[in-house]
């Protein structure tokens, strides 16, 4: 799914609304997201998620191509941990399976 489909899927669900504004509400969701993310916050959407920064070091790689080895600078990632609600839905019976082996 990309973006327009997302904007699309919650204009239908919502036709009281102008296709416009929904298109503004997603764009300002991601846009604090990304803001949150960019000073270093955690998002956690209940049931669905959480959104964090990982910190990769700086290292020496390897060229896969000629095998030279290189330096590959230290950055920050982004990182998804999906919440229980979401992983329940992706993995239906699983939580049947997890409640016999606390047994």
């Amino acid at each position: 799914m990309i973006k327009s489909e997302l904007v699309q899927i919650v204009a239908a669900r919502n036709p009281h609304l102008y296709h416009r504004d929904v298109e503004n509400i997603v764009n300002a969701i991601l846009d604090e997201i990304t803001d949150a993310l960019s000073s270093g916050n955690r998002v956690e959407l209940r049931g669905f998620g959480a959104f964090s920064v990982k910190n990769r070091p700086a290292r020496t790689g390897r060229n896969p191509r000629t095998g030279e080895t290189v330096f590959v600078e230290e950055k920050w990632v982004p990182f998804f941990k999906t919440g229980k609600e979401l992983r329940e839905r992706l993995n239906p019976g699983m939580e049947d399976e997890e409640d016999e082996d606390a047994d």
